[in-house]
């Protein structure tokens, strides 16, 4: 299969040629991952996509590395990346451009927060920023219109880096078979499947990394780092697909199978690349990138990280395989005019649709409606067609540059220099609007975005005492100066108590107010609850175990009245053993009424949570439950996760329910 790699003047020297098989393949690619853009039940493993185009793109950059060392005896490294500039780069910023003048005037609040993910996007350092500061792939709520440049930052990486890998390759190698070569790249593509094995984090990790919960995240100079978010995003991590590629370039040439013995068996090559398709539709339907946890947290698709990756990429080269023979039927079904269409401008409709997406939808993670999806549709391919006709071929066929060069010809008429300086006043209020803009993100205050996250930061601000241990003044917790990134870390500074948190351990039991202990949800409503009479004690990814500390330093403190509220269970499994644990702080003869509240999402441990707390008021005689959960879906203006509040009127009404379960007497809930 392999062929010497000879430096040669021929004319007739291999050349790339057209392969639209190829492009019927992009086509399927981008496809798979706008369904998944759109809705993750749709197509679990529709994000695999980006696998496929890595793949393509190391078996194509690495035949037109070859090929023009054939015919020239080297690699002109400036001439490579000018080209792949012109093809990438004009297309992203005119991207980034519209995107930055769309939110100047309509979404200025999410600016400060962006500013970080454009200068990613322009330096194609996306995947490296998205890990530093923790907005993953998996992230939700924020508004992050440029999460999607992460996959061609990884190409941009590769691309800078790889001619120089191949020039050395090639000197050392010129004029012997490559195909030792391509085992080499072929094994460190399993060797990168290997470490990634070995480094993944089976099991929960945590939805936040805190001093108390550290699952599935290294820390590297004071900062948490998701371990999984790093393995999808990495550089090194990511590379074995276009590794696959390379080592496949080297060893199955298009124009070479003209000359090979599998020049007569283009259906064994068609079965092949069948079998690739069908193994492509297979991983995508099951394979899947992150769900919530068993106990607590998210947890990761074990199989897509010990060798998911791998196996779409050998199914990838399969279909390549067959597609890049000159007698393939697959080739001429995939080479049909509309997957071609699509092909063509796969880079246009992956760089634009992901933005439309977040205009639409207004946060990561919220999934669009078919209805949605079709408008987003209907948007996205009228502005790739532009792009493409309008910025990406004139560049990259250098028509630029000839419009240039003929102003300087005397002949022109003066309707043509009409025309220009239209052309050229068009051009400086474009510039003025884009940059414009530009000033604006640049110096955008950082503040908050997401409905959960400004309710969390005003719920901080106001104040918690946390879990005391003495009666000293609590602190209050502040936003100011306290942005890093796209991580908000909050500082705490001396603040005096508020009306609320002002219990004694001189006054008496019945005059202590009501104690109301949980999660981010109470903590969003806890100016109305304080507004309602309670003590609040409530934070960010609190678990089960957290509020049998908290209960212990409020009782020791003198602080627990007659009424305590809890609503725990959201963010992890509670056992029956810290249930117990609760509860051994809360006896009936010091506490009266303890209420639990049931709770709500979309996790694996919930259920159980709610099982376990309706099981309560019969092992315990002071304990009734309110059902939380059974009134969300009748509660209007929650957030789009179904777990927190959006509106302060569901804010009002969750506390305005909490005050009628605690004043009321109840009847035995015991079965």
């Amino acid at each position: 299969m392999a062929n010497p790699i000879t430096p040669t003047s021929s004319r007739h020297a291999d050349r790339l040629p057209y392969l639209p098989g190829l492009d019927g393949l992009r086509a399927i690619a981008v496809a798979a991952v706008m369904i998944y853009h759109a809705n993750h039940a749709w197509l679990s493993g529709g994000f695999l996509g980006v696998e496929v185009f890595f793949v393509i793109s190391g078996y194509l950059i690495t035949l037109l590395l070859i090929g023009e060392f054939e015919r020239d005896g080297h690699i002109r490294l400036g001439r490579f990346w000018k080209r792949r500039f012109r093809r990438l780069l004009p297309a992203l910023f005119v991207m980034m451009a519209g995107l930055a003048v769309y939110m100047a005037a309509f979404r200025r609040r999410p600016m400060g927060r962006t500013r970080g993910d454009f200068a990613g996007g322009i330096f194609y350092i996306s995947n490296w920023y998205q890990i530093v500061v923790g907005q993953g792939y998996t992230a939700n709520e924020a508004f992050v219109p440029l999460r999607h440049l992460w996959s061609l930052a990884v190409e941009e990486q590769f691309y800078l880096l790889w001619p120089l890998v191949m020039f050395a390759v090639l000197l050392r190698w010129s004029g012997r078979d490559m195909s030792r070569t391509a085992m080499w790249f072929a094994g460190t593509s399993i060797g990168v499947t290997v470490m990634m094995a070995l480094l993944f984090h089976s099991g929960d990790v945590a939805a936040t990394c805190t001093v108390d919960q550290r699952q599935g995240y290294w820390t590297v100079f004071g900062r948490c780092i998701s371990v999984n978010e790093s393995l999808y995003l990495g550089t090194l991590s990511r590379a074995g697909g276009l590794l696959l590629g390379a080592a496949f370039a080297m060893i199955w040439r298009p124009n070479g199978r003209r000359r090979g013995s599998i020049r007569d068996k283009p259906l064994l090559v068609d079965a092949v690349g069948v079998l690739g398709l069908v193994g492509l539709g297979w991983l995508t339907s099951k394979l899947w990138l992150s769900e919530g946890g068993r106990q607590f947290g998210i947890r990761f698709d074990p199989a897509l990280f010990r060798g998911g990756f791998l196996l779409t990429g050998l199914a990838t080269l399969a279909v390549v395989a067959a597609v890049t023979h000159e007698r393939s039927l697959l080739g001429r079904l995939l080479g049909n005019p509309v997957l071609r269409w699509i092909g063509t401008r796969s880079y246009g409709l992956y760089l634009y649709h992901w933005p439309i997406y977040q205009i639409l939808r207004g946060e990561a993670g919220k999934p669009l409606s078919a209805a949605q999806f079709i408008f987003a549709l209907v948007l996205t391919v009228p502005i790739t067609e532009a792009s493409f006709r309008y910025i990406e071929l004139p560049i990259r066929q250098g028509r630029i540059g000839e419009v240039l060069r003929d102003r300087r010809r005397p002949r022109l008429d003066s309707g043509v220099y009409r025309r220009r300086r239209q052309l050229a006043g068009a051009s400086l209020l474009v510039i003025g609007v884009v940059g414009f803009a530009g000033i604006s993100i640049a110096l955008a205050p950082n503040r908050c975005v997401g409905q959960v996250e400004c309710d969390l930061a005003a719920a901080s601000a106001i104040g918690d005492p946390g879990p005391a241990a003495d009666t000293s003044p609590p602190t209050e917790t502040t936003l100011a100066g306290a942005v890093t990134g796209d991580t908000v870390v909050p500082q705490t500074t001396a603040s005096t108590t508020s009306t609320s948190s002002t219990t004694s351990t001189t006054l008496p039991v019945d005059q202590r107010p009501p104690v109301a202990i949980g999660e981010s949800v109470m903590l969003s409503a806890k100016p109305q609850l304080e507004a309602a009479g309670f003590f609040v004690d409530a934070a960010e990814s609190r678990q089960g175990k957290q509020v049998v500390d908290v209960l212990a330093n409020l009782r020791a403190a003198g602080r627990l009245g007659n009424i305590v509220v809890i609503h725990i269970g959201t963010n992890g499994e509670v056992s029956d053993k810290t249930f117990a644990a609760i509860m051994a702080n809360l006896p009936p003869e010091e506490v009266k009424t303890v209420w639990f509240l049931t709770v709500r999402a979309d996790r694996a441990w919930i259920e159980g949570n709610n099982a376990r707390i309706a099981a309560l008021p019969c092992k315990y005689p002071n304990v009734w439950v309110g059902y939380w959960d059974g009134f969300v879906p009748n509660i209007a203006g929650m957030s789009s996760d179904g777990i927190h509040f959006k509106t302060n009127e569901a804010k009002q009404t969750y506390a305005d329910l909490i005050k009628g379960w605690t004043s009321t007497p109840q009847t035995d809930q015991c079965p």
